[in-house]
Formats: structure tokens, sequence, C-alpha cells
């Protein structure tokens, strides 16, 4: 009598390099005019890179529904919203969750919304009248580390530090690769661009990036942006 076969050993497919495929970015919405929303809501669901999550119209709602470990990749919100302004609820999502990606999508160009914005940790500004593939090409970048920006509303960041007379001591207490890395880091490179750029370790440039927070007092990308674009 043969003895029984041994059991058999499934090993599992191994699929092409390219053939997988990036899991796709999580997206929330802040918007409270109806039109607009289902506009950005079909928008989103025809892109397959990315996936929408919710769509509020509030940003008092926005607040209760995004919290730590149910938080999307990246939020984008207007800044004209019923009861709670726009800012107010950037600023009190990155309070609970300050790695969340805040893009601000609006129609309106004021300074002070801008800055307001800003500071409050919106890691992008885009305005309305923007192509829907310039939008999806925002999202991507803000979630990559990036900071997108409409033209107008660049030209004006640029403008408004121009106008300051002060000078920014700060800056000038960081050294030549510390400066080499902040301007690339002012003009949206993503760590592995700098890295490249300057020829050095991924590693090296996250280290010199802590210092450069650490020496600037700030805490994000943005916040060393504006500090960078307001030196002498």
């Amino acid at each position: 009598m043969n003895p029984p076969a041994p059991p058999a050993i499934c090993l599992p497919a191994i699929l092409p390099a390219d053939s997988i495929r990036p899991m796709p970015i999580s997206v929330s919405i802040v918007e409270d005019n109806l039109g607009t929303r289902q506009s950005l809501v079909a928008l989103l669901n025809s892109e397959p890179r990315l996936r929408l999550l919710h769509a509020y119209a509030s940003g008092e709602a926005a607040v209760q529904g995004i919290v730590p470990g149910q938080s999307p990749d990246v939020v984008v919100v207007d800044i004209k919203l019923p009861g709670m302004s726009g800012f107010e609820c950037v600023a009190k999502l990155k309070a609970v969750i300050p790695e969340l990606r805040v893009l601000i999508l609006t129609t309106y160009q004021e300074s002070d919304l801008i800055f307001n914005c800003l500071r409050a940790g919106a890691n992008g500004y885009l305005l309305k009248e923007m192509p829907a593939e310039e939008l999806i090409q925002a999202i991507h970048e803000v979630h990559s580390g990036g900071a997108p920006m409409s033209m107008q509303i660049a030209r004006k960041v640029v403008a408004y530090f121009h106008e300051i007379k002060e000078p920014r001591s700060e800056t000038a207490m960081l050294t030549q690769r510390e400066q080499e890395i902040l301007a690339l880091l002012a003009r949206g490179y993503l760590y592995k661009e700098i890295a490249d750029q300057l020829g050095i370790a991924l590693n090296t440039v996250k280290h010199h990036q802590r210092i450069i927070y650490e020496k600037l007092h700030v805490q994000s990308r943005t916040e060393a942006t504006l500090k960078y674009l307001g030196r002498k």
C-alpha cells in the first residue's frame, strides 16, 4: 500500500511590480454650498487614485466627524462656512490631528483670510476657479508634503513679505546647508527630491529639517516657508 501523498503547499502568487497599485488617498470635504459640494463629490468619486470619505456641510460637523484614528489623508476646506469659519475649523482639526493635511479651496483672496488659514495650519490655498485636474494634482501634492497655492495667492504672499521691513534674525542662525534645505522646502520640494538635489542622504535632510524647525521655532513647512519668505 502506497503512503499517503503529502499535502499540497500553496504558495502566494507573486504579482509583477507594475501591477501593485498604491492605496488611494482618502479625502474629506468641508463645503456649505450644496452645488459646489455635489460637484466636488462627483469629481473625487471619478478619480480612481482618490477615495472620498465624507462631505461635511459645516465646520462643526467636520470637527465632530474627523477624529484621530479615523481621519482622512487630506481635508479640502472652504473658508466662509456658516457658524464656525473655515480657519477656525482648520485650527481645531490640526490641534487634535497635527499630521492632517489641509487644503483650502475658496473664492476669497483677502490677505487676512489667507494668512489666518496659514497660521491655523493649512498646507495649501487654492481658488475655486482652478481647473478640476489642477485640484486633483494639488490633492496629490499636499498629500506628498507639498504646499500648493494658486498663482494669485502665491503673488499675494510674496508681495506681503516684500513689504515687511523688519529683519528676520532667526534665519541668520541657519547654516548654509540649512538655508539651502529651507529654500527647497519653501519651493515645495519633497524630502527625497531635496536629497537628490543636494546629493545627501534622505535621513540627513530629515535631520536638518528638524534642526531648522527648532531654530525657527516653527512646527510645519508652512510656518517655515513664511519665515523664509520674510527674511532679509
